[in-house]
């Protein structure tokens, strides 16, 4: 009964924003395409409901002929970022093209965000358990801290999530990330891990590279 309401209400009310966003989408897809030279969305293969992958939709923030390995995450002022991605980032609108995302199937509103697919390995059987579910537009980590919060804390938090789903959390955690982006609190991380380990997932062609590291993958 939860999975069906929770489809049935992701489907309503994404139909709903994105009629309702319509022109502010509009406006964004201009003015990224204005910023700078590149594609308006940023794709990037994430791992989905049981570890499969899919293509994740972003609002381009960056600039592409840039050093991929900046400050970011750590910092709004990584020079990478163009004027209009600063912006979209500290209001989190760079994430609105998930909503198509959300249409398709692959995410849900509310669950645990989208990870790498090369990540899965790097967890134990218990952080697994966030596989389970379908990734989400917003989640319990992105509540409880978000940027504030280390890569443990925030594995364990989604497998909290998907122990304790239900209805009521659900809608506890849609509002409580509309007083989170009102706020524009813990936008960027201040601590990746518990040991400090920074990772960086690079390929052989200097594009792919940023494009492996043009999104915060834990916001």
């Amino acid at each position: 009964m939860y999975a069906i309401f929770k489809r049935s209400f992701d489907l309503l009310l994404t139909c709903a924003l994105l009629l309702l966003l319509a022109p502010l989408l509009l406006a964004i897809a201009v003015a990224v395409k204005l910023s700078s030279r590149g594609p308006t969305v940023f794709t990037q293969e994430r791992a989905g409901q049981g570890g499969r992958p899919f293509t994740f939709y972003k609002f381009r923030t960056m600039r592409r002929a840039v050093d991929p390995f900046g400050p970011s995450p750590k910092s709004g002022a990584d020079p990478r970022l163009t004027r209009v991605g600063r912006w979209l980032r500290e209001y989190s609108l760079d994430e609105l093209p998930q909503l198509f995302n959300i249409i398709r199937g692959d995410m849900s509103l509310v669950g645990p965000r989208p990870l790498y697919v090369s990540q899965i390995t790097e967890w134990d059987e218990r952080q697994r358990k966030r596989l389970l579910v379908k990734p989400g537009l917003t989640g319990l980590a992105q509540v409880s801290g978000r940027g504030g919060l280390t890569r443990e804390a925030k594995l364990e938090l989604d497998v909290t999530y998907v122990e304790q789903r239900s209805i009521g959390m659900d809608a506890r955690i849609l509002a409580a990330t509309v007083a989170q982006v009102w706020a524009r609190r813990n936008i960027y991380e201040e601590r990746y891990s518990q040991s400090e380990v920074v990772r960086g997932e690079t390929e052989s062609k200097d594009e792919n590279r940023v494009k492996q590291t043009e999104s915060d993958e834990w916001r």
